[in-house]
């Protein structure tokens, strides 16, 4: 088995490579020269506030230095990959900021032992160059029903408290006040994780097997697995299993929540699951403590401690009071932090009605008029010849396409054909084609029900009851094209029925300057026009459609949406002469 492949230069340098590219790409941000530390530019800033410098190991992106930038941390100190930051690192981070006038210097360190005795070494250390330093430790994992006397891992609440933090220090808070403050809200934070697959450090194999079809719950953010394992259920299924297990009384580690209570929530992708799975997961999320009378304050969703390329999910949730809040919403320039809305999720209207709008052309009655009777026999002629070319039509798509040409044409010709039974032909031409627009929209589907309703659509602004002679009836079959050719991005040329539409239409256009009596001829050298038009997208390369797609060499035969459409103007044809 070999380590699996990451879009990386190499293992060796791939932490200080993304450092890098974090700092290069955030104007706010410099690093610490011969170290990996984030540090904010403007330091000046700093003086006679409290800064605060955070950190672990890398692997975590965007945590932690996404999260510099004035009120957030400081500073973040990177280690390796999921290797605690060393202590010459810490302590250099410490100084930075104490020369640059902080007040004081709060750490803040998850629960892990490495973290701890170098973020505490360095913090003695700093001490005895007369720094103000403290130091808050995260521990807010739900997973084990009774902790070791390691304690519960510092997890994805952390950046809780780089936020809470942050805004009490921009606010000229002491370091005893924030200390306090943050300490009791810790108390009110909790996380769970659950996981689909396991992560692999650079060069490495993946640090635990799961097998198909299995998922982990309670594993921390190292690759480690977790607490239980179990078959892989539906998103709705999974948060509810993590909500119990994070509020179960029985566990020592539990989060006390009860009706009532207001939460603030983070849904936090750890590292391999989709946009789209996040948002189901999120809404599972809400609905779920909803359920249970729990006030969902904020929300934020997206990768905020990640654990390399895991396709897994933490949930935190942090209890909340308007305090609290206040903080939460507090600006901040970190680039990782994300642009909330501070209106409370819960009880928020977010559904908006559509506009009413008018009943479907098909739908409504009309008043037929003295060409109706013309009009109706045309389109009975149009619907039996498509039903009639079903299976030919069929046949030419199946040699580039999906094979249904013919089936769609003969939805659409079903459709009139009901339609009529039960309407009169309305008497104005444009409430007729509105009325073939909406029909084909809804029966044809695809893209050739879209691209005839849009021929239609576009041509029903050009006839009307006054307005319907030869000449008005050739604008709107231009007007249509036009739609066709500007929406559909086709043209005469790349072999669809474009090849069959546009001479045709050339050719109407010339009723404008025919001669009384001459209306016909110039409809026969349409028809005649389409024909040759159809047959020639034999020998043409397909430049757009599903039959671009295919080896030219093997695409020999005519167009079936151009053969359609001059069997369409040639039933019309026919139909008018009787």
């Amino acid at each position: 088995m070999e380590p699996k492949k990451k879009l990386i230069n190499s293992a060796d340098s791939c932490v200080d490579e993304a450092l890098c590219g974090l700092v290069r790409a955030s104007g706010g941000l410099s690093l610490l020269k011969g170290h990996r530390v984030v540090l904010r530019s403007d330091l000046d800033n700093l003086r006679g506030k409290v800064a605060l410098l955070s950190g672990g190991g890398s692997g975590h992106e965007p945590a932690h230095g996404g999260y510099v930038g004035a009120g957030m941390l400081s500073a973040a100190v990177a280690g390796g990959v999921f290797a605690s930051p060393p202590r010459a690192s810490i302590l250099a981070a410490i100084l930075s900021l104490h020369n640059a006038g902080a007040s004081g210097v709060l750490l803040i360190v998850k629960n892990y032992t490495g973290d701890r005795l170098n973020f505490g070494l360095a913090a003695e250390q700093a001490r005895n160059h007369d720094v103000n330093v403290d130091m808050v430790i995260v521990a807010d994992d739900c997973a084990f029903n009774q902790p070791s006397k390691a304690g519960r891992r510092g997890l994805c609440g952390t950046i809780f408290i780089h936020k809470l933090a942050g805004a009490l220090a921009e606010e000229g808070c002491s370091l005893e006040q924030i200390v306090s403050k943050v300490t009791e809200v810790l108390k009110g934070i909790g996380t769970l994780g659950v996981s689909l697959s396991p992560c692999s450090v650079p060069g490495c194999l993946p640090s635990f097997e799961l097998p198909p079809g299995q998922m982990e719950l309670g594993l921390g953010i190292h690759g480690e697995p977790g607490i239980k394992r179990s078959q892989v259920a539906s998103a709705d299924e999974i948060l509810k299993t993590m909500i119990d297990h994070i509020t179960n009384p029985d566990s020592q580690s539990h989060l006390s929540v009860k009706s009532g209570d207001s939460v603030v929530v983070c849904v936090n992708n750890l590292g391999a699951l989709s946009c789209l799975e996040m948002a189901v997961v999120t809404r599972a999320t809400i609905i779920c403590l909803e359920s249970r009378g729990v006030v969902v304050a904020r929300v934020m969703s997206g990768s905020f401690m990640t654990s390399l390329e895991m396709a897994g999910v933490s949930l935190t949730l942090m209890k909340a009071n308007q305090e609290t809040l206040k903080l939460f919403d507090a600006k901040t320039a970190a680039p990782a932090w994300p642009n909330l809305s501070s209106v409370c999720v819960s009880g928020r209207s977010y559904m908006i009605d559509p506009q009413a709008v008018s009943a479907r052309p098909q739908d409504s009655s009309y008043s037929e008029g003295p060409l109706s009777p013309v009009i109706r026999k045309v389109l009975e002629r149009v619907c039996s010849t498509l039903l009639e070319k079903q299976e030919e039509l069929n046949s030419l798509d199946r040699a580039a396409g999906d094979g249904d040409c013919g089936n769609t044409h003969a939805q659409a010709a079903k459709a009139i054909q009901e339609w009529l039974q039960d309407h009169v032909v309305p008497g104005c031409p444009g409430q007729l084609l509105s009325v073939l627009a909406g029909l084909v929209q809804e029966k044809m589907g695809g893209s050739s029900g879209a691209l005839y309703s849009l021929f239609l659509t576009a041509a029903a602004g050009h006839v009307n009851a006054g307005r319907s002679n030869a000449a008005a009836w050739a604008n709107a079959m231009h007007a249509g094209t036009q739609a066709m050719r500007r929406y559909g991005g086709a043209d005469a040329g790349d072999r669809t029925m474009l090849d069959a539409l546009c001479p045709a239409v050339d050719e109407l256009m010339k009723l404008s300057k025919a001669p009384p009596g001459g209306e016909m001829a110039v409809l026969q050298n349409a028809v005649e026009k389409a024909a040759s038009g159809a047959e020639s997208t034999r020998d043409l390369t397909a430049r757009a459609g599903r039959a671009s797609y295919i080896a030219a060499e093997r695409v020999t035969l005519p167009d079936p949406g151009a053969v359609a459409v001059a069997a369409i103007l040639k039933a019309v044809l026919e139909s008018l002469k009787g």
